[in-house]
């Protein structure tokens, strides 16, 4: 058995690295459990992982050094740990020859494992609607051309946003078929994607005022209450539907949304407004979640047909409920509050996610600069 020495692993610190006398010498990582480095007499190097399955304990090799260096090395160890974490062995040999069976894959190692699982019954979606039934499920993978795809591609010109989502989700697949080694290349390089023009859609008052009456009658409280907390906050529709009780203190009047929760995986502490408040203290404890579902123990799962009835309601049939958040930061917007505030609200991470609202200050700004101009023309009188 190789001698081992506990340390952070850095290329700095491998580089220097002299070979053993005889056998091996394993260095693990001081901050991921089982990571490692090996050095063998000859002076190969080598990352490795130790880990426990079945009762038993394995190692695994991630990759020879230099061609794989300490950081991708210690998140490729990181994501191992996660997949033994679900009784599944990372280092596990892969054959997979169809497309069928390349999905099955990208699903169980890495949509389950990395994405929300609302992320991932959608990539499930598009793979079962719009690509499988198109390439073909017992089609081998080494026969998917990159024309093919660009077909599939431009099949879908007339929904860009589609389009351009069904690309990106074949080439995170055939990248990871590459690392694999189930294929050589990545069929879907070199293939453009269309223009798209984000959607701006906000609620005007008129059809504010309609959707809040056809909520305050909807049957389905469960389901109006979740809605009304969309409009409330600005929260995501995942976020309002997996939310449970011990993420609120409504005394304080603070939403803590857990960052396995959240689109940018970080803690999100947001302020409740009073409304949010009162609605969240008429809501029935019933269970964990806050809008629990039909299977008890599950929170609320589609609400897709009750939006419809909902928004036909209201006289707002192109509404999406995505929409609800744009319309919660053009009313701050409208209310003179800044791009930074709005973003933290909004829990965007990256300032130039919040730019797209910049224009909506545009109108606050202008009654700010008349006030000087009706000065100006009353020193004139």
């Amino acid at each position: 058995m190789a001698a081992k020495h506990s340390t952070r692993l850095t290329d700095k610190f491998i580089r220097s690295l002299k070979p053993p006398p005889t056998g091996n010498k394993v260095y693990t990582d001081s901050e991921v459990p089982g990571f490692g480095v090996r050095i063998t007499k000859a002076g190969a190097i080598s990352f490795v992982l130790d880990y426990r399955l079945d009762d038993r304990n394995r190692r695994g090799t991630i990759g020879r050094w230099p061609d794989w260096n300490a950081a991708a090395a210690r998140d490729d160890a990181i994501d191992k740990r996660k997949l033994v974490g679900q009784n599944i062995d990372p280092f596990e040999e892969q054959h997979i020859e169809t497309l069928d069976e390349l999905k099955e894959d990208y699903l169980k190692l890495h949509a389950r494992v990395k994405k929300s699982p609302g992320a991932a019954k959608k990539d499930e979606q598009i793979l079962d609607r719009l690509i499988i039934p198109v390439l073909g499920k017992h089609t081998k993978i080494d026969k998917i051309t990159t024309k093919k795809i660009e077909k599939l591609h431009i099949g879908l010109k007339d929904t860009p946003y589609q389009a351009n989502r069904v690309l990106s989700l074949l080439s995170k697949m055939f990248s990871l078929a590459v690392k694999w080694k189930s294929i050589p290349d990545n069929p879907c390089k070199g293939i453009d994607k269309f223009p798209e023009q984000p959607r701006e859609r906000y609620l005007k008052k008129d059809e504010l005022v309609r959707l809040v009456a056809v909520l305050d009658k909807f049957e389905d409280r469960n389901i109006a209450s979740a809605i009304a907390l969309m409009m409330l906050t600005g929260c995501r529709k995942t976020e309002a539907l997996t939310a449970t009780w011990d993420q609120f203190d409504l005394e304080e009047g603070v939403w803590t949304k857990p960052s396995h929760h959240t689109k940018q995986k970080r803690v999100h502490r947001v302020p409740l407004n009073a409304a949010a408040v009162h609605l969240l203290q008429g809501i029935e404890h019933d269970g964990d979640y806050l809008f629990p579902g039909r299977v008890e123990g599950q929170p609320l799962q589609d609400i897709k047909k009750a939006w419809e009835t909902i928004r036909q309601a209201a006289e707002v049939p192109d509404l999406r409920m995505h929409d609800l958040r744009h319309s919660y930061a053009s009313m701050l917007a409208s209310s003179n509050l800044s791009l930074p505030i709005i973003g933290q609200l909004l829990g965007h991470t990256q300032a130039q996610t919040t730019r797209r609202y910049a224009h909506l200050l545009d109108e606050p700004l202008k009654q700010a600069t008349d006030l000087v101009g009706n000065l100006i023309e009353d020193a004139r009188s």
